[in-house]
Protein backbone atom coordinates (compact mmCIF):
# COMPACT_ATOMS: atom_id res chain seq x y z
CA UNK A 1 0.00 0.00 0.00
CA UNK A 2 1.47 3.23 -0.96
CA UNK A 3 2.08 5.94 1.85
CA UNK A 4 -0.93 8.02 1.49
CA UNK A 5 0.01 11.48 3.07
CA UNK A 6 0.02 14.76 2.28
CA UNK A 7 3.99 14.98 2.61
CA UNK A 8 4.02 11.84 0.00
CA UNK A 9 1.33 13.37 -2.21
CA UNK A 10 1.39 16.69 -2.53
CA UNK A 11 4.55 17.94 -4.23
CA UNK A 12 4.12 22.02 -3.59
CA UNK A 13 5.56 24.38 -6.14
CA UNK A 14 9.06 25.82 -6.37
CA UNK A 15 8.04 28.54 -9.33
CA UNK A 16 9.95 31.99 -8.74
CA UNK A 17 8.96 33.05 -12.12
CA UNK A 18 12.25 32.50 -13.91
CA UNK A 19 13.58 30.73 -17.08
CA UNK A 20 14.51 26.82 -16.82
CA UNK A 21 12.06 24.06 -14.67
CA UNK A 22 9.65 25.73 -12.89
CA UNK A 23 8.07 21.84 -11.42
CA UNK A 24 9.48 18.64 -11.51
CA UNK A 25 8.96 14.98 -10.53
CA UNK A 26 11.43 12.07 -9.78
CA UNK A 27 10.03 8.70 -10.38
CA UNK A 28 12.17 7.56 -7.02
CA UNK A 29 10.55 10.62 -5.21
CA UNK A 30 7.17 9.53 -6.12
CA UNK A 31 7.95 5.73 -5.18
CA UNK A 32 6.70 3.80 -8.84
CA UNK A 33 8.99 3.17 -11.69
CA UNK A 34 6.75 4.81 -14.32
CA UNK A 35 6.68 8.10 -14.90
CA UNK A 36 8.90 11.32 -14.20
CA UNK A 37 8.28 14.68 -14.74
CA UNK A 38 9.38 18.45 -15.40
CA UNK A 39 7.76 21.74 -16.08
CA UNK A 40 9.90 24.52 -18.41
CA UNK A 41 10.13 27.65 -18.95
CA UNK A 42 12.32 29.40 -21.87
CA UNK A 43 12.39 32.84 -23.10
CA UNK A 44 12.70 33.80 -26.90
CA UNK A 45 15.91 32.36 -28.50
CA UNK A 46 16.67 29.74 -25.69
CA UNK A 47 16.73 26.25 -26.37
CA UNK A 48 16.49 23.33 -24.32
CA UNK A 49 18.39 20.19 -24.95
CA UNK A 50 18.08 16.41 -23.99
CA UNK A 51 19.10 13.10 -25.13
CA UNK A 52 15.98 10.31 -24.39
CA UNK A 53 17.53 6.72 -23.12
CA UNK A 54 14.99 3.94 -22.64
CA UNK A 55 12.23 6.08 -22.15
CA UNK A 56 9.33 7.28 -23.88
CA UNK A 57 8.76 10.88 -23.76
CA UNK A 58 6.20 13.01 -24.37
CA UNK A 59 5.91 17.22 -24.28
CA UNK A 60 3.20 19.19 -24.20
CA UNK A 61 3.21 23.07 -24.98
CA UNK A 62 1.58 24.93 -22.18
CA UNK A 63 2.31 28.47 -24.00
CA UNK A 64 4.00 29.96 -26.60
CA UNK A 65 5.70 28.79 -30.10
CA UNK A 66 8.73 26.53 -30.63
CA UNK A 67 10.90 24.87 -33.12
CA UNK A 68 11.88 21.24 -32.33
CA UNK A 69 14.64 19.18 -33.36
CA UNK A 70 15.36 15.54 -33.47
CA UNK A 71 17.18 12.87 -34.91
CA UNK A 72 13.64 11.53 -36.00
CA UNK A 73 12.73 14.88 -38.01
CA UNK A 74 12.31 18.68 -37.56
CA UNK A 75 8.93 19.65 -36.31
CA UNK A 76 8.40 23.79 -36.77
CA UNK A 77 6.00 26.33 -35.26
CA UNK A 78 4.69 23.90 -32.96
CA UNK A 79 2.10 25.66 -30.52
CA UNK A 80 -0.61 28.31 -30.54
CA UNK A 81 -1.94 29.17 -27.28
CA UNK A 82 -0.94 31.79 -25.23
CA UNK A 83 -1.92 29.93 -21.92
CA UNK A 84 -3.67 26.82 -21.36
CA UNK A 85 -6.92 28.73 -20.77
CA UNK A 86 -7.12 29.95 -24.75
CA UNK A 87 -6.67 27.19 -26.50
CA UNK A 88 -6.46 23.46 -27.94
CA UNK A 89 -2.59 21.79 -26.91
CA UNK A 90 0.20 20.89 -29.32
CA UNK A 91 2.07 17.41 -27.95
CA UNK A 92 5.17 15.81 -29.43
CA UNK A 93 5.79 12.25 -29.00
CA UNK A 94 8.89 10.60 -28.82
CA UNK A 95 10.00 6.95 -28.59
CA UNK A 96 13.02 6.19 -26.87
CA UNK A 97 16.92 6.67 -28.06
CA UNK A 98 15.46 10.09 -29.02
CA UNK A 99 17.82 13.21 -29.82
CA UNK A 100 16.25 16.63 -29.59
CA UNK A 101 16.13 20.53 -29.21
CA UNK A 102 13.18 22.70 -28.33
CA UNK A 103 14.00 26.10 -29.31
CA UNK A 104 11.55 28.82 -28.06
CA UNK A 105 10.50 31.41 -30.82
CA UNK A 106 7.60 33.58 -28.88
CA UNK A 107 8.34 35.17 -25.01
CA UNK A 108 7.63 33.02 -21.82
CA UNK A 109 7.76 29.39 -23.93
CA UNK A 110 6.32 26.83 -21.45
CA UNK A 111 6.07 23.35 -21.62
CA UNK A 112 5.71 20.31 -19.66
CA UNK A 113 7.10 16.67 -20.01
CA UNK A 114 6.88 13.30 -19.26
CA UNK A 115 8.59 9.90 -19.74
CA UNK A 116 8.30 6.45 -18.84
CA UNK A 117 11.02 4.29 -18.73
CA UNK A 118 9.96 1.56 -22.58
CA UNK A 119 12.19 -0.62 -24.55
CA UNK A 120 9.82 -0.87 -27.22
CA UNK A 121 9.43 1.82 -29.85
CA UNK A 122 6.49 3.34 -31.49
CA UNK A 123 7.08 5.79 -34.35
CA UNK A 124 7.79 10.05 -33.35
CA UNK A 125 4.28 12.10 -33.60
CA UNK A 126 3.09 15.50 -33.44
CA UNK A 127 -0.34 16.18 -31.84
CA UNK A 128 -2.02 19.26 -33.24
CA UNK A 129 -5.10 20.07 -31.57
CA UNK A 130 -7.59 18.47 -34.54
CA UNK A 131 -6.01 15.31 -32.95
CA UNK A 132 -6.95 16.09 -29.17
CA UNK A 133 -10.57 14.38 -28.43
CA UNK A 134 -12.64 16.60 -26.56
CA UNK A 135 -14.91 14.71 -24.11
CA UNK A 136 -17.85 16.66 -21.97
CA UNK A 137 -18.00 14.58 -18.71
CA UNK A 138 -20.25 14.41 -16.03
CA UNK A 139 -23.13 16.61 -15.40
CA UNK A 140 -24.54 19.72 -12.93
CA UNK A 141 -21.91 20.81 -10.63
CA UNK A 142 -19.91 17.99 -11.59
CA UNK A 143 -19.09 18.59 -15.61
CA UNK A 144 -15.61 18.97 -16.81
CA UNK A 145 -14.01 18.76 -20.12
CA UNK A 146 -11.08 16.51 -20.93
CA UNK A 147 -9.20 17.00 -23.69
CA UNK A 148 -6.97 13.57 -24.56
CA UNK A 149 -3.62 13.90 -26.25
CA UNK A 150 -2.41 10.04 -25.75
CA UNK A 151 -5.29 7.83 -25.25
CA UNK A 152 -5.12 4.20 -25.27
CA UNK A 153 -5.38 3.19 -29.74
CA UNK A 154 -2.63 6.13 -29.63
CA UNK A 155 0.48 4.12 -30.56
CA UNK A 156 2.65 4.52 -27.45
CA UNK A 157 3.70 1.53 -24.49
CA UNK A 158 2.78 3.11 -21.46
CA UNK A 159 1.99 6.75 -21.31
CA UNK A 160 -2.08 8.37 -21.07
CA UNK A 161 -1.97 12.27 -21.10
CA UNK A 162 -5.05 14.54 -21.02
CA UNK A 163 -5.82 17.97 -20.09
CA UNK A 164 -8.96 18.33 -17.71
CA UNK A 165 -10.85 21.79 -17.15
CA UNK A 166 -12.89 22.46 -14.23
CA UNK A 167 -15.03 25.53 -13.88
CA UNK A 168 -15.49 27.23 -10.36
CA UNK A 169 -17.34 25.65 -7.92
CA UNK A 170 -17.32 22.37 -9.83
CA UNK A 171 -16.12 18.99 -9.12
CA UNK A 172 -13.93 16.31 -10.94
CA UNK A 173 -13.59 12.76 -10.83
CA UNK A 174 -17.30 12.41 -8.82
CA UNK A 175 -18.25 10.24 -7.97
CA UNK A 176 -14.90 9.12 -6.55
CA UNK A 177 -13.12 6.44 -8.54
CA UNK A 178 -9.84 3.92 -8.57
CA UNK A 179 -7.67 2.69 -10.86
CA UNK A 180 -5.35 0.62 -8.47
CA UNK A 181 -5.57 -3.29 -8.72
CA UNK A 182 -5.69 -4.69 -12.47
CA UNK A 183 -8.36 -7.22 -12.59
CA UNK A 184 -10.37 -8.85 -15.75
CA UNK A 185 -13.41 -11.05 -15.85
CA UNK A 186 -13.61 -14.30 -17.42
CA UNK A 187 -12.91 -13.38 -20.92
CA UNK A 188 -10.06 -11.34 -20.06
CA UNK A 189 -11.93 -7.57 -20.27
CA UNK A 190 -10.25 -5.10 -17.56
CA UNK A 191 -12.43 -4.33 -14.93
CA UNK A 192 -9.78 -2.37 -13.59
CA UNK A 193 -6.52 -1.14 -14.67
CA UNK A 194 -3.53 -0.44 -12.85
CA UNK A 195 -2.62 3.21 -13.09
CA UNK A 196 -0.13 5.54 -11.26
CA UNK A 197 -1.62 8.67 -11.73
CA UNK A 198 -0.31 12.76 -11.19
CA UNK A 199 -1.79 16.12 -11.89
CA UNK A 200 -0.34 19.21 -12.73
CA UNK A 201 -1.94 21.98 -11.78
CA UNK A 202 -2.88 25.50 -13.45
CA UNK A 203 -5.52 28.37 -12.71
CA UNK A 204 -6.77 30.96 -14.18
CA UNK A 205 -6.57 33.08 -11.74
CA UNK A 206 -3.13 33.86 -9.35
CA UNK A 207 -4.90 33.36 -6.56
CA UNK A 208 -6.83 29.95 -7.43
CA UNK A 209 -6.75 26.89 -5.52
CA UNK A 210 -8.61 23.68 -5.84
CA UNK A 211 -9.09 20.57 -3.14
CA UNK A 212 -7.86 17.37 -4.37
CA UNK A 213 -9.12 14.13 -1.66
CA UNK A 214 -7.47 10.94 -2.57
CA UNK A 215 -8.27 7.76 0.00
CA UNK A 216 -7.89 4.29 0.42
CA UNK A 217 -10.22 1.64 -0.39
CA UNK A 218 -10.44 0.84 3.38
CA UNK A 219 -10.79 3.99 4.57
CA UNK A 220 -8.03 3.84 7.10
CA UNK A 221 -6.06 6.91 4.57
CA UNK A 222 -7.71 9.41 4.17
CA UNK A 223 -5.78 12.70 3.00
CA UNK A 224 -7.30 16.39 1.27
CA UNK A 225 -4.95 18.74 0.10
CA UNK A 226 -4.91 22.57 -1.67
CA UNK A 227 -3.78 22.68 -4.42
CA UNK A 228 -2.40 25.90 -5.95
CA UNK A 229 -0.22 27.08 -8.97
CA UNK A 230 1.68 24.61 -10.52
CA UNK A 231 1.84 22.11 -7.90
CA UNK A 232 1.92 18.50 -8.36
CA UNK A 233 -0.52 15.81 -6.65
CA UNK A 234 0.04 12.12 -7.31
CA UNK A 235 -2.58 9.34 -7.30
CA UNK A 236 -0.56 6.01 -6.75
CA UNK A 237 -3.85 4.20 -5.56
CA UNK A 238 -6.79 4.73 -3.84
CA UNK A 239 -10.26 6.89 -4.53
CA UNK A 240 -9.82 10.74 -6.02
CA UNK A 241 -12.17 13.64 -6.52
CA UNK A 242 -11.29 17.51 -6.61
CA UNK A 243 -13.16 20.53 -6.29
CA UNK A 244 -12.27 23.81 -8.27
CA UNK A 245 -12.82 27.50 -5.84
CA UNK A 246 -15.91 29.25 -7.02
CA UNK A 247 -14.96 31.96 -9.49
CA UNK A 248 -11.64 29.98 -10.64
CA UNK A 249 -10.99 27.48 -13.24
CA UNK A 250 -9.14 24.97 -12.57
CA UNK A 251 -6.71 23.20 -15.39
CA UNK A 252 -4.63 19.96 -14.60
CA UNK A 253 -2.37 17.80 -17.25
CA UNK A 254 -2.31 14.36 -15.97
CA UNK A 255 -0.30 11.48 -16.90
CA UNK A 256 -1.14 8.14 -15.86
CA UNK A 257 0.95 4.63 -16.74
CA UNK A 258 0.56 1.15 -14.85
CA UNK A 259 -0.28 -2.32 -15.84
CA UNK A 260 -2.39 -1.65 -18.79
CA UNK A 261 -3.11 1.46 -21.33
CA UNK A 262 -6.95 0.87 -20.99
CA UNK A 263 -7.96 3.42 -18.38
CA UNK A 264 -10.67 1.10 -16.57
CA UNK A 265 -11.87 2.48 -13.33
CA UNK A 266 -13.83 1.32 -10.15
CA UNK A 267 -16.47 3.88 -8.80
CA UNK A 268 -16.87 4.00 -4.64
CA UNK A 269 -19.78 2.16 -4.16
CA UNK A 270 -20.90 4.57 -1.29
CA UNK A 271 -21.03 7.21 -3.57
CA UNK A 272 -21.76 5.54 -7.46
CA UNK A 273 -25.82 6.11 -7.05
CA UNK A 274 -24.53 10.16 -7.49
CA UNK A 275 -24.25 9.13 -11.68
CA UNK A 276 -27.60 8.98 -11.67
CA UNK A 277 -28.08 12.25 -9.88
CA UNK A 278 -26.16 14.29 -12.32
CA UNK A 279 -28.35 17.26 -14.11
CA UNK A 280 -27.05 18.72 -17.53
CA UNK A 281 -23.72 20.01 -18.78
CA UNK A 282 -22.62 22.94 -17.35
CA UNK A 283 -23.21 25.41 -20.27
CA UNK A 284 -19.73 26.95 -19.35
CA UNK A 285 -18.23 23.94 -21.54
CA UNK A 286 -16.57 23.35 -23.09
CA UNK A 287 -14.00 26.32 -21.98
CA UNK A 288 -11.45 25.76 -25.10
CA UNK A 289 -12.11 24.07 -28.89
CA UNK A 290 -10.80 23.02 -32.08
CA UNK A 291 -12.50 26.96 -33.30
CA UNK A 292 -9.15 28.79 -31.45
CA UNK A 293 -7.31 27.53 -33.94
CA UNK A 294 -8.83 30.17 -36.70
CA UNK A 295 -6.41 32.65 -37.66
CA UNK A 296 -3.24 30.24 -38.02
Amino acid sequence: MANLTAEALHVPAADAGRAGAFAALDAKRAGWDTMNFAAVRLGKGRTFEIAIDAFEYVAVVLSGRCNIRTNRGDFEGVGRRDNVFCGMPYALYLPPQTEFEIEAITEDFEFASCWAPTEKEHPARLIKPGDVEMLLLGGGNCSRQMSRLIGGDFPADRLLVYELYTPGGNWSSYPPHKHDRHRTDEKGLVLEAQLNRFSFYKFDRPTGYAYQRVYSADKRSDVTMMARQHDIILMPEGYYMMVSAPGTTTYTLNFLAGSTRDFAYSDDPDYAWAHAALAGMDPRLPLVDPGMEVGY
